[in-house]
């Protein structure tokens, strides 16, 4: 596949400039951390702490601080700035706690590896997401937590993850990869291998928790897989990389931008999976 890249600069003399990009974008001065809209379907929106706005494709915002909230019969699928995409089903809501990556040098050649060190700390309070990563580097660490349990994602391979939450217990499903799941008051961890899930539900105070770990059911394969497929998506569409920014004809210092990848045949990339087929 033949693919053409466009550099998204905020400050570009003389291009057109998305206001939601350059709304997203305003919040610190060259932050070490981003995401992208890859698409949205629906409604969702984005907390940054100054202000909420809503999500639309192709912007930019700096990621750590920031809560994002897909509403019902809504859908969208982001990517952030080491390289993970993830896709939001219907009434989601996750918040970055902690998202902070170290520099990285430009004209990235390997895509499927994370660019630099980075620590993910995200939290996912209720509804569904897939996760779709490069490989990790070393040093690097990604943890989702949700109301019941702690999902630590290991460093040594591409990560395929769904997860679901809601009131009662909290669903991991691995489709590549490997994960280690704890619950408050576990004295050790559960590893997840491919083609795994794990249920992990409360137990009582001070108790730890149930966690049932089975292979994914054949009825939840394909709805499960599609989530997953469309974070993958979502990855293959953009990355990031460090480009030198000049403005009135100085040069400023190098910056985090969002690199949008064009397939020649846009048929190729297909859209985010359907609202209705997400669990």
């Amino acid at each position: 596949m033949r693919n053409k890249a466009i550099l998204l600069t905020g400050l570009a003399l003389g291009a057109a400039v998305s206001p939601a990009f350059a709304q997203g974008s305003s919040k610190r001065q060259s932050p070490t951390s981003k995401f992208y809209v890859a698409e949205v379907k629906g409604f969702a929106q984005v907390n940054t702490g100054e202000k909420i706005e809503d999500l639309t494709e192709k912007s930019v915002f700096d990621a750590e601080g920031t809560v994002i909230e897909t509403k019902p019969d809504s859908a969208n699928a982001l990517v952030m700035s080491n390289g993970a995409g993830l896709y939001f089903a219907p009434d989601t809501k996750m918040s970055v706690d902690r998202f902070v990556q170290e520099p990285f040098e430009p004209n990235r050649t390997d895509l499927d590896t994370e660019p630099s060190v980075s620590q993910t700390r995200n939290r996912v309070s209720r509804g569904s997401v897939g996760l779709c990563t490069s490989k990790l580097v070393a040093g690097s660490s990604m943890v989702y937590n949700t109301p019941h349990a702690s999902v630590n994602v290991l460093s040594q391979s591409t990560q395929k993850v769904a997860m679901q939450i809601d009131d009662n217990s909290t669903t991991i499903s691995l489709f590549e990869g490997a994960v280690t799941l704890r619950g408050d008051n576990m004295a050790g961890g559960e590893t997840l291998q491919p083609g795994q899930q794990a249920i992990i539900t409360p137990r009582g105070v001070n108790q730890p928790p149930i966690i049932t770990i089975q292979p994914i059911p054949q009825e939840q394969l394909e709805p499960l897989g599609d989530m997953v497929n469309s974070a993958c998506q979502a990855r293959s569409k953009v990355y990031f990389d460090i480009a030198d920014r000049e403005v009135l004809g100085q040069t400023e210092a190098d910056t985090l931008e969002a690199v949008v990848v064009e397939p020649e045949d846009p048929t190729e990339v297909g859209p985010i999976v359907s609202p209705a087929r997400a669990p």
